[in-house]
């Protein structure tokens, strides 16, 4: 059996009063790629950073093979020299491999290394990686700021590559395709699984019953000392003196593992007040900006409740389509609708509305007080910070402090405490725990509004998409049923890395057209054109009547000085309602009449 070529051998670390490693055990073989899974926090990024060897850990060792060359990826790499060339070869890669590199992860090595978005450096920093030929890479969040098609590349670059490779990421799907070997990282150990991600979830839950089935029979035992204690330590104190240390032994054991237990996320969403049937209609949308044409055409309507992902290529245009079908941002032609009774909330990738030097108490109240209103509720800014991990200590640090997955937590709690009925989430996944990801896959699920979600993480896209909308970065958009594995099987070649262009056939002559028939008039009728005027005129106003209606029937002292009253007007209400969905869906049925005719409006 040949020795690894990087281990680590009981390894302990401190930071400051927490204890983050105790006894870590970590092996590399050659040639095996592994992932490092664990919460946020428990300390993957600082395990990667002393297996690099750029951290020192307080006792244990760290044993590498003679000649054995490292390459570090960090979860925010800077990138240094004139162009991405010179960053590239800096670290002893010879020009040709790190041309090549930089050309696979569709970067021009002549580009000038500053002023990079954050997929160009993380793009960059792999390619470095790469074209170094190193024997051990290791990868923290690589897939952080990619698009999928990037991801692809990356994963097409590991399955070639001979090196080892411990990778720390929250996209399962990633992992899935890339890992052999698997090490979890908790409780202060690295235990080891010699299978790849696709295996770790079944694993990761048996390991935890067995623990749990320990810590119940530690709590037994730690009553029956105690009992015993109670009864026998005065009568044979000498005898019994080894007994009572075991016991306070036994209780500093119980006191670990309750320090140590995973605290768990608190989120709660909610939606709002029910939006209209019709929440954005959109017909034949164009965007460009210069001469870089980013929609061409493009129709959609999105309805109320409806799942809808956006995927293409970094630069393609999926937040900027976003934005128009909000009418954040105008489209250059076409036409956009949005419904009635939206309330919108909205987390950007780019967290722009998160100031560095804000702290994390003014973030959450921006109008100053303690208490952050929480779907209607007024809760207390600590204990409500508590739900996403934060104590009360860290209200007073500033932003900059945080980790990325603390500022997406951050964003999080600001979002979510806001009623919305639209919900948009751009990225929301970078940096976040698989646990957390669990918690907000299922509250999503759960979410009666609509939902809009920029991503790039593909099993996020498959668990909640009902609707996938696909850009080229061409012009051309595509919406197909259901998410990511969906639209690529409906939609093959889509994403070719040639321009669009090129795979378009050459026309042939074209034949003379065939003489026209005579056509009948295709429109509406008279009587159908003035039904769907009157129909838009009730849908604008039936929310208003509605919210009039509510606000009367909230006068807490109502039913008790007029009965009669309330009841009347919460006949009046249900009336409005029930108008106002028999309108919608008449509406639809008059729309889509209109459409099959091919009529403009």
């Amino acid at each position: 059996m040949r020795a690894p070529i990087l281990a680590l051998k009981d390894v302990r670390l401190a930071d400051g009063p927490l204890m983050l490693f105790d006894g870590v055990d970590l092996a590399l073989d050659a040639r095996v790629r592994a992932c490092l899974v664990g919460r946020n926090g428990a300390g993957k990024s600082t395990l990667l950073r002393i297996l690099a060897g750029q951290i020192e850990p307080d006792g244990g060792e760290r044993n590498i093979s003679a000649g054995t060359r490292i390459a570090f990826v960090p979860q925010e790499p800077e990138i240094a020299g004139a162009t991405l060339l010179d960053y590239a070869t800096a670290g002893g890669a010879p020009d040709y491999m790190a041309q090549a590199r930089l050309t696979d992860f569709g970067l021009d090595p002549e580009k000038a290394a500053q002023g990079l978005s954050g997929g160009e450096i993380r793009r960059a920093a792999l390619a470095r990686a790469f074209a170094e030929d190193a024997d051990v890479i290791l990868l923290d969040e690589p897939t952080n700021h990619l698009d999928i098609l990037a991801i692809e590349t990356l994963e097409e670059e590991l399955a070639a590559s001979r090196a080892a490779a411990l990778i720390v990421s929250h996209d399962r799907a990633f992992l899935e395709r890339v890992t052999k070997r698997c090490f979890w990282l908790e409780y202060r150990l690295v235990k080891r699984l010699d299978a790849g991600f696709a295996g770790f979830e079944d694993w990761a839950e048996k390991i935890t019953a067995q623990e749990l089935e320990e810590a119940r029979r530690l709590d037994r035992f730690i009553q029956r000392e105690q009992h015993w204690m109670a009864r026998g330590v005065t009568a044979r104190r000498a005898r019994n003196e080894g007994r009572k240390r075991r016991l306070e032994s036994l209780r500093q054991d119980k006191a670990d593992r309750l320090k140590d237990t995973r605290k768990e996320l608190n989120m709660g969403l909610a939606s709002s007040g029910v939006s209209g049937k019709r929440v954005v209609e959109a017909k034949g949308v164009c965007k460009a900006f210069g001469d870089r044409v980013l929609l061409k055409n493009f129709s959609t309507r999105i309805l109320r409740g409806d799942r809808v992902a956006v995927v293409g290529p970094n630069g393609a245009g999926k937040t900027t389509l976003v934005k128009v079908l909000l009418g954040e941002i105008p489209a250059d032609a076409g036409e956009v609708k949005l419904g009635t009774n939206l309330e919108i909330s909205y987390i950007d990738q780019a967290r722009a509305t998160l100031s560095p030097e804000m702290t994390l108490r003014e973030v959450l109240l921006p109008a100053g007080g303690d208490h952050v209103l929480v779907r209607g509720e007024p809760r207390h800014v600590a204990s409500y910070a508590k739900d996403f991990l934060f104590t009360e200590a860290q209200l007073r640090q500033p932003v900059r402090s945080l980790s990325g997955g603390e500022r997406n937590r951050l964003l999080l709690a600001k979002a979510l405490a806001n009623p919305a009925n639209v919900l948009v989430l751009d990225e929301p996944t970078n940096d976040l725990d698989m646990d957390t990801l669990d918690l907000l896959e299922d509250l999503l699920a759960d979410y009666e509004g609509t939902l809009i979600l920029v991503s790039h993480d593909r099993d996020f896209i498959d668990r909640l998409a009902t609707s996938t909308i696909g850009l080229d970065g061409a012009g051309r958009a595509i919406e197909t049923p259901g998410g990511w594995q969906d639209f690529i099987a409906q939609n093959p070649g889509f994403f070719a890395r040639l321009p669009v262009a090129a795979f378009a056939p050459a026309k042939a002559p074209a034949a003379p057209p065939p003489k026209p028939e005579p056509a009948r008039a295709a429109k509406l009728s008279y009587k159908d054109q003035r039904r769907l005027e009157e129909l838009e005129t009730l849908i604008a106003a039936a929310p208003g009547k509605a919210a009039a209606l509510e606000a009367r029937l909230a006068d807490p002292g109502l039913y008790g000085r007029d009965p009669a009253a309330f009841q009347k007007l919460s006949r009046e209400l249900d009336a409005v309602r029930a108008e106002l969905a028999s309108a919608e869906e008449e509406w639809l049925a008059l729309e889509e009449r209109r459409e099959a005719l091919g009529i403009g409006r």
